[in-house]
């Protein structure tokens, strides 16, 4: 115990959560073998290194089954779990020497279970594709939440699940689509499991080869963006398999108790969510806003540029990070506007990361509210959301999470600039790592990566990646004095 926190019981679910990663780690191997490429031994021994060090740490405190997880333990479990699952999630890539650094390896095992999508390799298609399909299943696992998923399994272990779902859950609003929160869990994942073969199938009969449509499938419903192609989804010069991943970007974006009710037959919930018309109005007002802007730039004609403005906006706004097309060509004004974007995100309750539009709107809103107040200050005039009143402690932890955002991303930046990164790959370097979406501008744009970075610099990005995951103040709280206050 310290303090007030037991330790015992974060190395209890920690533990389970290796031995679960473990067993998803095997699921590799089936693709080695029938490619034939030299990565299965590694494979195996991260395999079972890390379901040893799991199975120690959860068999070392079984006693802790019927514990109770208070606030605080929550807390350090969802970010001790994600720090461990990079970690772990490395070892594939150094012991196969396809990532032989540890700051690089780390980096993109982080980048993977965050859903950022930015990479540290310069020739995708050289890497055996059972590590290659490792990395995607990093983002997969990262997409809804290896703790949610565990929140599913954790009740036969004797142990409830609230204060992880509420550490865990995605955005600022956790929708319940069953009172249970275990319910909820497999409903989610039921949810995510569908859309991932639903896009697999899709994408095999559009042209895409299985490992590849499995792989896709895998990072998009995640909003990942990792691509097993050198030059992303460009690489598949086939406008309907670019119209499938737009429109399961779309949906990955979308929150998860709205699929879930859209799936029962209940589509008038879309139309009376204010968010999810705010998030398509948003898309479409931003395509409209390019298409001439771009069009000056390139010569395609008005078919192939609307398609690959369509999917860039897409992707940045979903924070999915996959690239038809290079936005840095597009102009000066093309270039802010998607750098602006990576603060977007998409829904609340999605796999999306960044800021999220709920929490853009309700800003918008308020301030908005505050005009009037001046004009009449005696006068009460709530904020509305869904034609439902937004509590003013809603609207405070709102103001602080974004001043916490950016005041993490201007410090992230000046670090970065410290150890001599330019400022314009130094800005979007931070501002697409905290908010998970992948590309960036200058050197580390859509036709770029950030192997060049210094290795420090990679580790205040990783950083940046779990923070921008987990929602600031999950980990950012973790320094608080009062926190570790008995």
């Amino acid at each position: 115990m310290l303090g007030h926190i037991n330790l015992r019981v974060i190395f209890y679910v920690i533990g389970n959560l290796l031995f679960i990663m473990a067993a998803l780690m095997l699921l590799s191997i089936p693709w080695s073998i029938y490619f034939g490429d030299q990565d299965l031994a590694a494979i195996l021994i991260s395999s079972v290194f890390t379901g040893i060090v799991g199975g120690l740490m959860f068999f070392s405190n079984s006693g802790q089954r019927n514990a109770e997880i208070g606030k605080r333990e929550g807390y350090l479990i969802v970010a001790s779990s994600w720090f461990f699952m990079a970690l772990f999630g490395s070892l594939p890539f150094m012991i196969s020497g396809a990532i032989p650094s540890f700051s690089d390896a780390f980096f993109e095992s982080m980048s993977g279970f965050s859903t950022t999508g930015a990479t540290i390799l310069t020739d995708i298609e050289a890497l055996p594709r059972g590590i290659l399909f490792w990395r995607s299943m990093t983002q997969w696992i990262g997409g809804l939440g290896i703790i949610v998923l565990t929140i599913a399994i954790l009740p036969l272990l004797g142990i409830g699940g609230m204060e992880l779902f509420a550490a865990e859950a995605p955005g600022p609003t956790k929708d319940k689509i069953h009172p249970r929160i275990k319910e909820t869990a497999k409903r989610l994942w039921v949810i995510y499991i569908v859309m991932t073969l639903s896009e697999t199938v899709l994408l095999y009969f559009a042209g895409m080869s299985f490992y590849d449509a499995f792989n896709h499938a895998l990072t998009t419903c995640s909003t990942g963006g990792f691509s097993t192609k050198n030059a992303s989804v460009a690489a598949f010069d086939s406008p309907t398999i670019h119209l499938i991943i737009i429109v399961f970007m779309i949906m990955a974006g979308t929150n998860f108790s709205l699929l879930y009710y859209g799936a029962r037959g209940e589509f008038k919930r879309f139309t009376e969510n204010s968010e999810f018309k705010w998030y398509t109005m948003w898309m479409a007002i931003l395509v409209i806003c390019l298409i001439p802007v771009v069009s000056i730039h390139t010569d395609y004609g008005f078919g192939k540029d609307l398609l690959d403005v369509i999917f860039q906006v897409v992707s940045i706004v979903t924070t999915t990070g996959y690239a038809t097309a290079d936005y840095t060509h597009w102009g000066v004004f093309a270039s802010m506007v998607f750098f602006l974007l990576m603060f977007s995100g998409g829904s609340a309750g999605s796999t999306s990361g960044s800021i999220k539009i709920v929490r853009i709107v309700l800003l918008l809103k308020n301030g908005f509210s505050e005009l009037k107040r001046r004009l009449h200050p005696k006068a009460v005039i709530p904020v509305y959301m869904n034609s439902v009143p937004v509590g003013q402690n809603i609207i405070y932890n709102l103001l602080a999470f974004i001043f916490l955002y950016i005041f993490i991303f201007v410090i992230s930046t000046l670090l970065l600039t410290l150890l001599e990164v330019d400022i314009i790959t130094a800005m979007s370097a931070a501002a697409t790592s905290i908010g998970n979406v992948g590309p960036g501008l200058a050197t580390v744009g859509p036709s770029e990566n950030f192997f060049h970075l210094p290795p420090l610099a990679k580790w205040v990005l990783s950083f940046l990646m779990i923070a921008g995951r987990l929602e600031i103040f999950t980990i950012i709280i973790l320094f608080s004095p009062h926190f570790w206050k008995s």
